[in-house]
């Protein structure tokens, strides 16, 4: 009975499964490379600017110093820097207050940036402190400086 049938259904068969399989495959490869989250995690740092900017996309962008310093290239030293982006106007207008302070921020990374997310892989998605940075008088110094000589 298969032969009576036209050939050209069955390559509109074909045809129709190979659209669908392409489809598929690229709707799990978008939502793979932009929505799902690959890693989630705490930094903490001073917060050294927050920032609203942005041509079409206007995104809140911020950076983070971390403690301590690390080598590139043999010889070299730079700071630990962190670059986020913020999807929430609460978060951000609350990180815009408190820069210059000590923070710890919670985030999500993503494979690969959305320009309406933002320009970096990592989005902050909670606060957990806000701390003032304790920041060395003179006075503070003077007893160290003396008991050296």
């Amino acid at each position: 009975m298969n032969d009576l049938r036209p050939r050209r259904k069955r390559g509109k068969k074909w045809l129709a499964w190979l659209i669908a399989i392409a489809l598929v495959s690229l709707s799990l490869f978008v939502y793979i490379r932009y929505y799902y989250v690959f890693g989630t995690g705490v930094k903490s740092g001073e917060l050294n600017y927050m920032v609203y900017k942005g041509i079409v996309f206007k995104t809140y962008e911020g950076k983070l110093i971390q403690t301590g310093f690390r080598a590139d290239k043999p010889g070299g030293l730079q700071s630990n820097q962190f670059e986020f982006s913020v999807a929430s106007k609460e978060i951000a207008e609350k990180l815009m207050l408190s820069s210059g302070k000590f923070v710890q921020l919670h985030y999500k990374e993503y494979f690969a940036p959305l320009p309406w997310r933002g320009y970096s892989e990592f989005i902050v998605d909670s606060i957990i402190t806000i701390e003032e940075t304790k920041h060395f008088d003179n006075d503070d110094m003077a007893p160290i400086v003396l008991d050296s000589m």
